[in-house]
């Protein structure tokens, strides 16, 4: 899995990937729950909407039949309209006017009860056997038999029927409707027919507080369809689908169905189309995702722009290492308007020059310490010197005796084996003066003169380390320089907080152009002397180790004599050795 996420997942995916974890986690987080939350909350809403509208159609429909109920009573045998009914039915055809008075008196009857009762519509008393009826209030249309209407529910001798058209001529409004038997003594066919209100049957029926497509179906006590607004769906009937007088809610087809049972048995069902059921949630939906999308658009604009904050510099980044890498200079300096990263890009191609600088000075310090080198190994294997010292060997070897010769040879193998030996590495004090020592005899015996050398060391600096053959060259000069028969040399070394060296001699001195060439243009010197090579190698070497931390300097009298002064720091690698 690491090994994948090296290879694969790269600083652009990760910042997309972990900036859009880091935002769309926590955003599907909330939107889950608002949809739970609003899901629940709508459903809720929607269920109660349509139970209470469901409820107070009941109670309406309740209300009317009970109120159909109650008018029937008055027009049954028990009630005074009924008795005066059966009187008129037991009056014989011969007496016409009484028969006619009796009418007349029971439509005044009915007309005071529907009067009283506004709800109350078409009222009228239906004879069975003869499929008549007499005493109507209002017109009749000509197909009426209430054997045809839909029962709604029977129960205590009376039938109620409903919704159904009225039977009244001049309406074709939905209504309800009640049959009940009127129980004359004298004839047991004798029925009350009432309708109720046609405005009062619109208004249950269109009683919506859901605000969708809310459609009815009332059922009898068995569950038989009674009346549907949907009759493709829900046939007239038939058996509700399902049916249970326990279920309360259910879906079927593309239907969601609740259900409301009245106390006497009969049903009202409010059936709703499930688009209209969930138009309302869907709508919230619809805004959720909108503001989804809007809100990812939002997310992935922020980690473009993060992306554009922090790996477009990088690229920067990458861009400068690989030109310093191919060794080519940036010729124009692009900004990434990002202070930090202007800065650290500033930052870098400065110490890119540095860098540069740096590897053109170690080159140049390099390559002047192999000229030194190999100058160094030239002035060691001085042809001329070796043959004028083998020379003066063999001089004395014809002149004296083996002594003086032993003598020599064994001051110029230890020199020899100092100079040549160990090239390039640091030496000490001690070893310098030692093989000055040598040296100096070999001067003396190669010219046959007497000089005086002093040399004053301290002793604390008898172990410090100097660069090797650094101490000859500088006496070398004194001797090549007019240094007569009564002449001397005097070396001291000091330690204070650098190692000071100074060489005197009381020889013929130099003028201040010699120092100037000695110093600086050791070739003039050269082809004078042929001895300027070797202090040119002093003041080289020091450069080269000290840089400008020592010094080399040259003060001389013409006629009195030449002192050279030479001081070396003390640095790390100057430390004292145990």
């Amino acid at each position: 899995m690491k090994s994948w996420m090296y290879d694969y997942l790269t600083l652009k995916k990760r910042i997309f990937i972990i900036f859009l974890c880091s935002t769309l986690i926590p955003f599907i987080c909330i939107v889950l729950i608002s949809y739970y939350t609003i899901y629940s909350i709508l459903t809720n809403k929607i269920q109660n909407g349509i139970q209470s509208n469901l409820k107070q159609v009941e109670l309406s429909l309740e209300s009317t039949i009970s109120n159909l109920n109650h008018v029937s009573q008055q027009l049954a045998f028990a009630g005074s309209v009924g008795k005066k009914l059966d009187q008129m039915l037991s009056l014989p055809p011969s007496q016409t006017y009484e028969r006619s008075q009796m009418i007349s008196n029971l439509r005044d009857e009915l007309s005071l009860v529907t009067f009283t009762n506004p709800n109350i519509g078409l009222t009228l008393y239906y004879f069975q056997k003869d499929n008549t009826y007499d005493l109507e209030n209002v017109g009749v249309k000509d197909n009426f038999s209430p054997e045809k209407l839909p029962l709604l529910a029977e129960y205590s001798g009376i039938s109620y029927y409903g919704p159904h058209i009225s039977n009244n001529r001049f309406d074709n409004n939905f209504v309800f409707s009640a049959m009940r038997k009127v129980d004359l003594p004298m004839r047991d066919d004798v029925y009350v027919y009432i309708e109720s209100g046609f405005h009062l049957t619109q208004n249950i029926l269109n009683n919506d507080q859901f605000g969708g497509g809310n459609y009815h179906i009332f059922l009898d006590n068995n569950g038989r369809i009674a009346y549907t607004e949907l009759p493709n769906s829900f046939v007239k009937d038939t058996i509700f689908p399902n049916f249970s007088s326990e279920s309360t809610h259910g879906k079927q087809n593309e239907f969601i169905w609740f259900r409301q049972a009245s106390n006497q048995g009969w049903s009202i069902v409010s059936v709703i189309p499930k688009a209209d059921y969930n138009k309302e949630m869907n709508r919230w939906f619809l805004q959720i995702l909108m503001f989804a999308l809007i809100f990812l658009g939002i997310s992935l604009l922020m980690a473009w722009l993060l992306w554009k904050m922090v790996y477009v510099p990088l690229n920067g980044f990458n861009r400068e290492i690989k030109l310093m890498a191919q060794n080519r200079a940036q010729t124009l300096n692009v900004k990434t308007k990002i202070p930090e990263f202007d800065f650290l890009l500033n930052q870098f191609r400065q110490m890119r020059e540095q860098i540069w600088e740096l590897f053109a000075e170690v080159e140049h310090k390099e390559k002047r310490r192999v000229d030194l080198e190999v100058e160094k190994l030239l002035y060691q294997i001085n042809p001329h010197f070796l043959m004028n010292t083998l020379d003066t060997v063999h001089w004395l070897a014809l002149m004296n005796g083996q002594n003086e010769i032993d003598r020599l040879v064994s001051s110029l193998n230890k020199l020899l084996h100092y100079n040549l030996g160990k090239l390039g590495t640091a030496s000490t004090i001690n070893e310098e003066i030692e093989a000055l020592k040598q040296y100096l005899t070999l001067q003396q015996i190669r010219y046959d003169f007497k000089f005086d050398v002093q040399m004053h060391v301290d002793e604390d600096v008898w172990s410090m380390p100097v660069p090797r053959f650094i101490l000859q060259p500088l006496v070398e000069n004194s001797l090549y320089h007019g240094l007569s028969d009564d002449g001397y040399i005097r070396v001291d070394v000091n330690l204070t907080n650098a190692i000071l060296i100074s060489i005197q001699d009381n020889g013929s001195g130099m003028s201040e152009e010699t120092i100037q060439n000695l110093l600086h243009n050791p070739e003039i010197e050269n082809k004078k002397v042929g001895m300027g090579i070797g202090l040119n190698y002093v003041k080289r070497m020091l450069e080269s180790q000290y840089g400008d931390k020592a010094e080399l300097r040259i003060q001389s009298v013409i006629g009195k004599g030449t002192t050279i002064f030479v001081t070396i720091p003390i640095m790390e690698g100057n430390r004292r050795h145990d």
